[in-house]
């Protein structure tokens, strides 16, 4: 199922998120993704519904197996691209704007061939 680019932002921001958090709450969405509290609200709520994340009674939030893969996918996309970038001499900042801009339009097949090649180069240097 092709999930919109917004939904996958909310779902790498939680993957994200739980790697420095011990729990993920709506609020870290919130202040991670720059956006309203209601607007968050709303939009978990549609990916609870949806199964790609469930929220425990304490509020706490989770991805589900298929909202992790989707993350997942994502997450590895962003800091490959970004890492990329970086190799060819782009700042930080700018590599981690230009790969999230980029990182939910790029096709399987390119994205790939950028990873293979960007594997490759590192492991020549």
């Amino acid at each position: 199922m092709k999930i919109q680019e917004s939904a996958e932002d909310y779902l790498e921001a939680i993957l994200f998120l739980g790697k420095s958090h011990e729990h993920v709450r709506s609020i870290d969405v919130v202040h991670h993704l720059g956006l309203s509290k209601p607007s968050v609200s709303v939009y978990l709520k549609n990916l609870r519904v949806n199964g790609y994340i469930n929220v425990d009674d304490k509020g706490y939030l989770s991805l589900t197996e298929e909202g992790m893969k989707i993350a997942s996918k994502i997450y590895e996309r962003h800091e490959t691209l970004a890492h990329l970038f970086m190799s060819l001499g782009v700042n930080e900042e700018t590599a981690y704007e230009d790969a999230c801009r980029i990182e939910h339009d790029l096709s399987d097949e390119t994205f790939q061939a950028l990873k293979n090649h960007y594997i490759n180069h590192m492991s020549q240097a």
